[in-house]
C-alpha cells in the first residue's frame, strides 16, 4: 500500500494525486495458498449442502449449493457459455469472508456448478474477494477485476476497511481457473473513507475505461472513472459521478454503459445502490437502493443526468445488479438480498439466490424497460390457457393446487374492475399464509403485499403505473413464483419486483383474489417450469 500525501489534483486532471496509487504493474503479495483456500471452501459448501433444507430453495433461479450468496459477478459470455459468478460465503448462511462462486450454462436454461474461482490468498484482499466484473481484452484473453477486501485493524468492522482493485486472468476458456495478477489501483486514504469498491470495465474508443464506488472523505458518493490502454497501468481522471443528495454516502456495486433506442439515439445509463438514500413515499423503502439514471457521457468527461434517480426494482429484496453485453443484448442479473430479519432460510444451509436474467431495452418512452431475457420461455413444461375469467366482489378462484414453479401471465380489464385490490395470491397455504400480487386501485400501483405471511419480514412494495398505463385500461402482469420468491413483470418490463415469500407447509395454492369489488381478467395463462439443474446437492 502506497500511502502517499497527495497535494493538489482536481476532478477533472490526473496530477500527483494519481501518481500515488497507481502502481505500474501489479503488486501481487501471496499470503496464503490459493488452491488450498479454494479446497476449503469447497468442502465448507459440501458441509452445508449435505443437510441444507429445500423447502425453499429455488428450483429456477441461480443460488449456491450451501451457504450465502449476494452480489452477481464477473457477467459474461465467453467461448459458447454463459457464465455467472457471485460473492459467496462457504462457511456460514450469513456475510462472511468474500468467495467468488461459479456457474455457467451453453443456453441460459441448464446450469452446471463449477469450482469455486477465487478465494482470499493475497495481502490486499486477505478479508474478502469483493465484488467485480469480467472482461474480454483486445487479444480475446478475459479478464476479471474485483475488489480486495481487508479490515483496517485486521479483524472486524470497527475501524472501518481498506480496500484496492485487483486483477486477475482467466487461465482456460472454460473459465475454471485463473491467475492474480494483483492489486492495480490503491487506495488513497486522504482522500476516502473506506469505501472504495466494485470496479466495472469497459471500453470506448481506444481506450478502456473502469469505474467504481467510493465514499469521499466528505462522505459524499461517488464514483471515480479511471483510464487504460493496456488494461494494466491505470490514470486517475475525474470524478465521474457524485450523487446530490447529501444523504447518500457510497453508490454501490456500480454500472455504466451506452445504449441505443429504437431510432438509433445513444443514451448512456449509469446504476448504482444507493447506500443512505432516505425513505420518502413509495420509494427507497428498503434498506439500500438499486437504481439508475440516463444522461449522457462524453470519454473523459463527467456523466450529464437528464432523468431523475429510477428503481430498477420495486419490489421487497432486489440489489446490486450487474449488466454485460451479450452480442446485441444488456443483459442484467439482480442479487435477491434479505437485508430485514427475520431470515428464515438462514436456518436451512443456504441464504439468498440471484433474479432471472434480464435484458434491458430502452424505450421510445425514453425510459428503461427490463423483461426476462427471450430463453426463458424454454423453461416452460407445460401450459394451460385459462382463457378469459370474471370474479366477483370478495371472490376467491383457485387456478393451481400446488405451484412449486409456475409463469403466470394475465391481463387485468382495468375499465372493468371495480375492485379496490385484485390479482392473485401466491403460497397460499392451509394455514391461511399467501402473498398478495396485484391491482391497488387507491394507489393506482401494482403491490406485492405480504401482511399474511406467516414467515420472514411482511410489508407491502407498491410499484408505478404510468398515465398512459392507466390510460390503456389494460394492466399487463407477468408473474414468476418459485419455491421462495416471486418475480412481478409489469406491462412488458416497464417496471419489475422481486420479493421473497416464504409459504408454509403442505400445498402452495395460487388463487385469483379480488377486495371490495369484482375483477375482469382479459386472459390468463399458466405455465409449470422446469429446474434449471442447480437444486439437487452436488
Amino acid at each position: 500500500m502506497t500511502n502517499t500525501t497527495h497535494t493538489g489534483g482536481t476532478q477533472n486532471a490526473a496530477t500527483t494525486f494519481a501518481s500515488g496509487f497507481t502502481p505500474a504493474q501489479p503488486v501481487l503479495t501471496p499470503i496464503r495458498d490459493h488452491a488450498q483456500q479454494l479446497e476449503q471452501a469447497e468442502a465448507g459448501v459440501r458441509k452445508l449442502a449435505a443437510t441444507r433444507n429445500d423447502r425453499w430453495y429455488p428450483l429456477f433461479h441461480i443460488a449456491s449449493n450451501g451457504g450465502w450468496i449476494n452480489d452477481p459477478n464477473g457477467l459474461c459470455h465467453y467461448k459458447g457459455r454463459w457464465h455467472v459468478f457471485y460473492q459467496l460465503h462457504p462457511y456460514g448462511t450469513q456475510w462472511g469472508p468474500m468467495h467468488w462462486g461459479h456457474v455457467s450454462s451453453p443456453d441460459m436454461l441448464h446450469w452446471r456448478r463449477e469450482p469455486i474461482m477465487f478465494a482470499p490468498s493475497l495481502e490486499q484482499e486477505k478479508d474478502g474477494v469483493f465484488s467485480g466484473s469480467a472482461v474480454v481484452g483486445d487479444d480475446g484473453k478475459l479478464r476479471f477485476y474485483y475488489t480486495g477486501h481487508r479490515w483496517a485493524n485486521g479483524h472486524d468492522n470497527a475501524d472501518g476497511d481498506w480496500q484496492v482493485q485487483m486483477l486477475a486472468e482467466a487461465d482456460n476458456d472454460e473459465l475454471t481457473h485463473a491467475t492474480k495478477r494483483g492489486m492495480i489501483i490503491d487506495c488513497p486514504l486522504d482522500r476516502v473513507s473506506h469505501n472504495y469498491r466494485d470496479p466495472k470495465v469497459w471500453k470506448t474508443g481506444d481506450t478502456w475505461y473502469m469505474t467504481f464506488g467510493v465514499t469521499s472523505k466528505e462522505h459524499r458518493g461517488q464514483m471515480w472513472l479511471f483510464s487504460s490502454h493496456d488494461m494494466v497501468r491505470w490514470t486517475y481522471e475525474r470524478v465521474l459521478f457524485e450523487h446530490p443528495d447529501p444523504d447518500v454516502y457510497m453508490l454501490e456495486c456500480p454500472d455504466f454503459f451506452p445504449i441505443r433506442d429504437s431510432h438509433g439515439r445513444e443514451r448512456w445509463v449509469i446504476g448504482f445502490s444507493a447506500m443512505g438514500a432516505k425513505p420518502n413515499g413509495f420509494m427507497n423503502r428498503n434498506v439500500s437502493n438499486a437504481g439508475y439514471i440516463i444522461g449522457d457521457w462524453t470519454p473523459g468527461e463527467a456523466f450529464e443526468p437528464d432523468s431523475e434517480f429510477r428503481l430498477w426494482d420495486w419490489g421487497h429484496n432486489f440489489y446490486a445488479p450487474q449488466s454485460f453485453v451479450d452480442g446485441d443484448r444488456h443483459i442484467m442479473y439482480g442479487w435477491m438480498s434479505p437485508f430485514t430479519p427475520p431470515i428464515p432460510m438462514e436456518d436451512d444451509g443456504w441464504c439468498g439466490n440471484l433474479t432471472l436474467p434480464r435484458e434491458i431495452t430502452l424505450g421510445d418512452d425514453g425510459d428503461l424497460h427490463t423483461t426476462p431475457v427471450a430463453e426463458m420461455t424454454g423453461l416452460r413444461e407445460h401450459t394451460t390457457e385459462l382463457g378469459p375469467t370474471r370474479l366477483d366482489t370478495n371472490e376467491l378462484k383457485t387456478i393451481m393446487t400446488d405451484a412449486q414453479a409456475v409463469e403466470i401471465e394475465m391481463t387485468i380489464d382495468l375499465r372493468e374492475t371495480t375492485a379496490e385490490r385484485a390479482g392473485l395470491r401466491v403460497h397460499a397455504t392451509d394455514d391461511g399464509a399467501f402473498t398478495a400480487i396485484g391491482y391497488d386501485a387507491q394507489t393506482q400501483r401494482v403491490v406485492i403485499d405480504r401482511q399474511a405471511a406467516a414467515r420472514g419480514d411482511r410489508g407491502y412494495r407498491a410499484a408505478p403505473l404510468s398515465e398512459q398505463e392507466l390510460a390503456s385500461g389494460l394492466l399487463k402482469l407477468r408473474v414468476f413464483v418459485d419455491r421462495g420468491c416471486v418475480e412481478v413483470y409489469i406491462n412488458d418490463g416497464r417496471q419489475v419486483m422481486s420479493s421473497y415469500s416464504y409459504p408454509s407447509a403442505g400445498p402452495r395454492a395460487v388463487m385469483l383474489a379480488t377486495e371490495s369489488g369484482g375483477m375482469v381478467v382479459r386472459d390468463l395463462t399458466v405455465h409449470t417450469l422446469a429446474s434449471i439443474g442447480l437444486a439437487d446437492k452436488r
